[in-house]
């Protein structure tokens, strides 16, 4: 008999769980460089991400040609020139989310730790970011800093000076529940 209500509750308490996995299809991605001639941004709303909620794993992969400029010559410079998006046609993070606890709603602000690899090259980051958790939704939001020479990003020296060292990366993802 105990065995039976134990099994029971377990069953309850288990249904009462956040999904183990949770999705974003539409993230967005956008990037900013200032630069004394014209600022160069670009935005990007086709990046997926997933987290594993049971064990903070987050995983982000973004499609590089996806990037929507202010100007048609941008977005080619950019996907021909330095990104080379036909060789490196994907950046992709992945790392853990500390000391993140899914059941908590409201906001936890909360740092990531993870592998960024953009151009064939890899950085580790760590991230602050926002997560707010409102009726099972789960949103992150952040933003970091890229510098453009620890991607073995070559930038001509007659254009040096109309490209920014470090490029601020903002991010945002809105995710649902996974179903496999």
């Amino acid at each position: 008999m105990y065995k039976f209500i134990f099994v029971i509750i377990i069953a309850f308490l288990s249904g009462q769980r956040t999904s183990e996995k949770i999705i974003a299809r539409q993230g967005n991605v956008s990037f900013f460089s200032y630069t004394p001639v014209e600022n160069i941004k670009a935005e990007n709303n086709q990046v997926l991400s997933i987290v594993d909620l049971e064990n903070n794993k987050i995983a982000v992969s973004i499609l590089m040609n996806a990037f929507v400029f202010e100007k048609a010559l941008m977005r080619e410079h950019f996907n021909e020139s330095y990104i080379e998006s036909d060789i490196y046609p994907k950046a992709t993070f992945a790392g853990e989310i500390i000391g993140f606890d899914p059941n908590i709603e409201g906001i936890q602000t909360k740092m990531v730790k993870g592998n960024f690899s953009m151009h064939g090259s890899d950085k580790e980051l760590e991230i602050k970011v926002k997560i707010e958790k409102q009726n099972c939704v789960f949103t992150i939001s952040g933003s970091f800093e890229a510098e453009v020479e620890d991607y073995d990003i070559k930038i001509p020296p007659l254009l040096r000076g109309n490209i920014a060292k470090i490029i601020n990366v903002d991010f945002k993802f809105e995710y649902e529940a996974y179903e496999e």
